[in-house]
């Protein structure tokens, strides 16, 4: 739904590991990086965009990626906590959203919330 995103990050390294891990599921990969940025997305078409941040620690940001299956919603969760992330919402159905809405949430290393979610 979006075309690229792009949100500020304190060490690079850390959060290229996470992102690597938890997008992994879902199928995006490392299509891009260098001196100060890191892009993910499907392969060759990086849509998410971490860039170092060399001034004020930003308010996080809330970022939902689509899963395939709750398998690939569990695994998102479980390579976060693996990796860096802390749990903000395991693995689960949120009837509240609607009757098929199933994801997890992670608190990525600089506090943004991300989610995967499957309907």
């Amino acid at each position: 739904m979006y075309d690229h995103i792009g949100i500020r990050v304190a060490d690079l390294d850390v959060s290229t590991r996470f992102y690597t891990a938890v997008l992994a599921p879902l199928g995006f990969v490392l299509c891009s990086s260098g001196d100060g940025y890191a892009g993910f997305g499907p392969k060759g078409e990086p849509a998410l965009w971490l860039h170092l941040n060399k001034g004020r620690k930003a308010d996080g940001a809330h970022i939902a990626f689509r899963a395939k299956d709750h398998d690939a919603v569990k695994t998102f969760h479980g390579e976060g906590l693996k990796n860096g992330g802390s749990d903000n919402g395991g693995a689960g159905p949120r009837k509240d959203y609607s009757p098929t809405y199933y994801a997890a949430f992670l608190i990525d290393p600089d506090g943004n919330n991300v989610e995967a979610v499957c309907t």
